[in-house]
C-alpha cells in the first residue's frame, strides 16, 4: 500500500528539481537500504504511486525514501 508523502518534502524535491542541485537519495527496496545520487529530472504518478526519477532513470518510489540531502524523511 502507498503512504503519500508529506508536502514539504514534496516542495524540497521540486526545488532540487528546478535548481539542478546534486541529490543524495537513501531509499528502501526489498528491506535493504540504499543510496543514489544525481539530479532529479521528474516526478511522475505511476499507477497512483509517486517516483522521483533521477538522471541515469532510476525511479525511486517516494514513500521508500528514507532521507533525502541528509534530511530524513522516514524512520527505518
Amino acid at each position: 500500500m502507498y503512504t503519500p508523502i508529506s508536502c514539504e518534502f514534496f516542495d524540497q524535491l521540486n526545488v532540487a528539481m528546478q535548481r539542478k542541485i546534486p541529490s543524495t537519495v537513501v531509499y528502501l527496496e526489498n528491506n535493504e537500504k540504499k543510496t543514489l545520487k544525481g539530479l532529479i529530472q521528474t516526478m511522475s504518478v505511476i499507477d497512483g504511486i509517486e517516483y522521483v526519477i533521477l538522471n541515469k532513470n532510476d525511479q525511486i518510489r517516494l514513500d521508500t525514501v528514507l532521507t533525502f540531502n541528509g534530511r530524513r524523511y522516514k524512520e527505518e
